[in-house]
């Protein structure tokens, strides 16, 4: 029997007749995929999926096999589909590509078809798409942290797949598509990404011919680094309004922080290279996180030219750092005041 063309039809029509017999105010829709299976091996041209509306909907879901062939009739349910929608599913062809073969109502074709253009609307947004790639290259550095530890080669290879996975998913979504349920291999999805990294293609064949765990941690540190130089590249320019404008809590963490620069210019009079350094990390991160990241100031480098042994240097860069901030601030708002001493300070807050 000819499964693609006989038997998919088949077993959908079925399972229409099963909703609208025992669940006809209980499911909500059943989609499928179309060209889903591999080579007419059987594997899809039917249903992929249903939506339940209750609980009662749940119980429709069962394992199909017929002919050596397994279909799985499972419930997607509308919250997994808004993951979809928003690129957080890597099986978000199902909203795109989705056909939806029963409907329950008109309301449920409406919501179905409102996330479609959602997950659209996503893949065109190169801001969204730019952070779902950020996130997904934070997912392949963290596996990549933990196969450095690794030494089983089947353990080694299996996050060597899933980095290059995540990696390719990210590139995807950064040219505005996403991973097709073609299954022929990550080969034909990489071709499908008009911009990508030079020689990921070929890292790819390196990592499919590897034989030994060195060299496949090898090749998943060069897909990281040309991936992360490849989204970098990428960052959309921030608008003004997307940072904070509420100065009042910059003034303050400004001012709190003040202690923090005092301490580091003291440790490095003392030649504590300890202290000096832990203070240092605690600027960077707050320049990274804080006036930076949230209100958009020029990124700051406080620790390139830590020095264990010559620590004037870093004393003469974190000041630096400490004043344009103050700079920065003062422009837009009015700094907390200072007094030379304290006479001065009572004179003028009797």
């Amino acid at each position: 029997m000819n499964y693609t063309t006989e038997m998919g039809p088949k077993l959908t029509q079925w399972v229409i007749n099963r909703i609208k017999r025992d669940y006809p105010d209980d499911v909500a829709l059943l989609i499928g995929v179309e060209h889903k299976s591999t080579d007419g091996s059987g594997h899809g041209e039917c249903f992929d999926c249903y939506v339940s509306a209750t609980e009662r909907g749940t119980a429709l879901g069962r394992e199909i096999k017929i002919g050596g062939v397994n279909h799985d009739l499972f419930d997607c349910g509308w919250e997994r589909l808004e993951r979809m929608a928003n690129l957080r599913d890597g099986a978000a062809f199902l909203v795109i590509d989705g056909e939806i073969l029963y409907s329950r109502c008109d309301e449920d074709t409406a919501r179905f078809e409102a996330l479609r253009q959602q997950q659209k609307n996503n893949l065109a947004d190169p801001k969204f798409v730019y952070r779902r790639a950020l996130e997904l290259l934070d997912d392949a550095m963290n596996l990549y942290r933990n196969m450095m530890f690794e030494e089983r080669p089947h353990q080694v290879r299996l996050a060597a797949g899933y980095i290059h996975h995540y990696l390719l998913t990210a590139m995807l979504f950064l040219n505005g598509t996403y991973w097709r349920a073609d299954w022929h291999g990550e080969s034909t999805q990489l071709a499908r990404c008009k911009n990508r990294p030079e020689q990921f293609d070929a890292y790819y064949r390196a990592l499919l011919g590897a034989k030994s765990a060195g060299e496949l941690k090898s090749i998943a540190h060069l897909m990281i680094q040309a991936t992360r130089n490849f989204i970098a590249a990428r960052k959309p320019v921030a608008e003004k309004d997307e940072f904070r404008t509420d100065y009042k809590d910059l003034v303050e963490v400004y001012s709190e922080l003040s202690l923090t620069w005092r301490r580091l210019r003291i440790s490095c009079e003392r030649g504590d290279a300890d202290a000096a350094f832990v203070d240092a990390c605690m600027l960077q991160n707050e320049c990274n996180a804080f006036f930076s990241g949230e209100y958009g100031l020029p990124e700051m480098d406080v620790l390139s030219v830590f020095d264990c042994d010559n620590l004037a240097a870093l004393s003469t860069q974190a000041t630096d750092v400490e004043k344009r901030i103050g700079e920065w601030i003062a422009e837009r708002t009015a700094l907390v005041e200072e007094y030379a001493t304290f006479e001065e300070f009572a004179e003028k807050n009797p």
